[in-house]
Order: structure tokens, then C-alpha cells, then sequence
């Protein structure tokens, strides 16, 4: 099905073609973090911040169809929660951590409460995914630092530029705009493919869903 979401973006948003290579690149390694067991932690600020909470909540739960829980969870879980639960790839949105951030950022420094979560929360199978329409964002930039350090995959997504961000991340997506809200604009539906295209890799379709 990652042919079929890329061809959907770019019917959509034909800029995005210069994006394609990128975007299925990015997929790749995310899939590969989670084949491994490994997590997702995403950073980003203002607008940045709401586009990792939509990601999470794409990835936590059934996006475009079904994802049941398997039959081996029964004896577990019963029948109604099995019925009732949903697969699920772990993406933690880390401007969620209100309290941490705040404290932090009162008795230190904001600029390291992103490289301080994921300090305290990466791990060398994990990847960090870094949002920035400029790619200078200090705390982004510090956070995949801290990222690269522990042998995490960094994955950036940005602007035209990818500002600092474009040389220390392993691999991004520069969405071909210059001004905030055009980047904006375009990170959600690149971000949007990557998570079809990731449901697609891990559930696939019900049987009863349409083809």
C-alpha cells in the first residue's frame, strides 16, 4: 500500500513530488524501529508540538482501518477487552510532559527539556522525530543531539532549508516552502502518509474493509 498513499499525496499536493524519495526513506527507517521493538519520541514546538500529538494519536490507535488485537490475547485480557483494544505502535509526543517541561525549564534551562526527556527515555532502538518548520529550534536541535548520542535513529522534519536541523538528523523531509504556515501546511500530509504507510506495513486491512 506505500505505493498507493504516496501516489494519493502527490495527486493532492503535486510540490510534494521533490518530497517522495525522502518520505519513503523516512518510512523505511521508521518501520525498522518499530520491527525492533523499539519506540517513537517526537518533538516539535507551537503548531510543531500539535503535529506530535496528532502523529501519536495516528500511530496509538486505528487510523484509516481496523487493527483487532490477536486471538492469543484472549486468555489474557478476556473477550471484551480484547474485542475492545486496538494495535497500536508506541509514539510518545513529548510537549505532553507539562510538568517535567516546566520544572525543568524553572530550575535549569528550557532550551534542554526536549534533550532531557529523551535523555531519560531513548534507547539505542528507539527514534526520535523532529519537527522544526525552520530547523533552527535550539530545543529541537538539542534533543536530536542528545538522539544521536545514544544511538537513536533521527529522522527531521522541516522546511525548504532544513536549517541546522538537515545536518544533524540521519535522514528528513524538507517540505519545498519557505514561509511557517506554508511548511505547516505541508508536514501534515507528509506526516499523514507515513502513518498510513506504517499502518498498512504492521495491520494491514481487515477482511472486511474495502480494497
Amino acid at each position: 500500500m506505500v505505493d498507493e498513499h504516496i501516489a494519493d499525496l502527490v495527486a493532492a499536493h503535486p510540490t510534494l513530488e521533490s518530497c517522495v524519495a525522502d518520505i519513503q526513506e523516512c518510512f523505511q527507517r521508521l518501520r525498522q524501529t518499530f520491527d525492533k521493538g523499539g519506540k517513537l519520541l517526537i518533538a516539535g514546538n507551537g503548531g510543531s508540538a500539535a503535529d506530535a500529538e496528532h502523529i501519536s494519536a495516528e500511530l496509538l490507535k486505528g487510523l484509516a482501518h481496523d487493527r483487532p488485537i490477536g486471538p492469543d490475547w484472549r486468555a489474557r485480557l478476556g473477550d471484551k477487552l480484547t474485542a475492545k483494544l486496538q494495535g497500536a505502535l508506541p509514539a510518545i509526543p513529548l510537549a505532553s510532559f507539562t510538568s517535567l517541561a516546566t520544572a525543568f525549564a524553572n530550575d535549569g534551562d528550557a532550551e534542554y527539556v526536549f534533550a532531557q526527556l529523551v535523555w531519560a527515555l531513548g534507547a539505542p532502538e528507539d527514534a526520535l522525530l523532529a519537527i522544526s518548520t525552520s530547523g533552527n529550534s535550539p530545543n529541537i536541535l538539542r534533543a536530536v543531539e542528545v538522539a544521536k548520542a545514544k544511538g537513536m535513529t533521527a529522522i527531521g522534519i522541516a522546511g525548504k532549508t532544513g536549517g541546522e536541523l538537515r545536518s544533524l538528523v540521519d535522514h528528513g523531509i524538507w517540505a519545498p516552502a519557505t514561509e511557517v504556515h506554508r511548511i505547516q501546511e505541508y508536514h501534515l500530509p507528509i506526516y499523514h502518509a507515513l502513518c498510513f504507510m506504517l499502518e498498512d506495513a504492521f495491520f494491514g486491512r481487515s477482511e472486511t474493509e474495502p480494497r
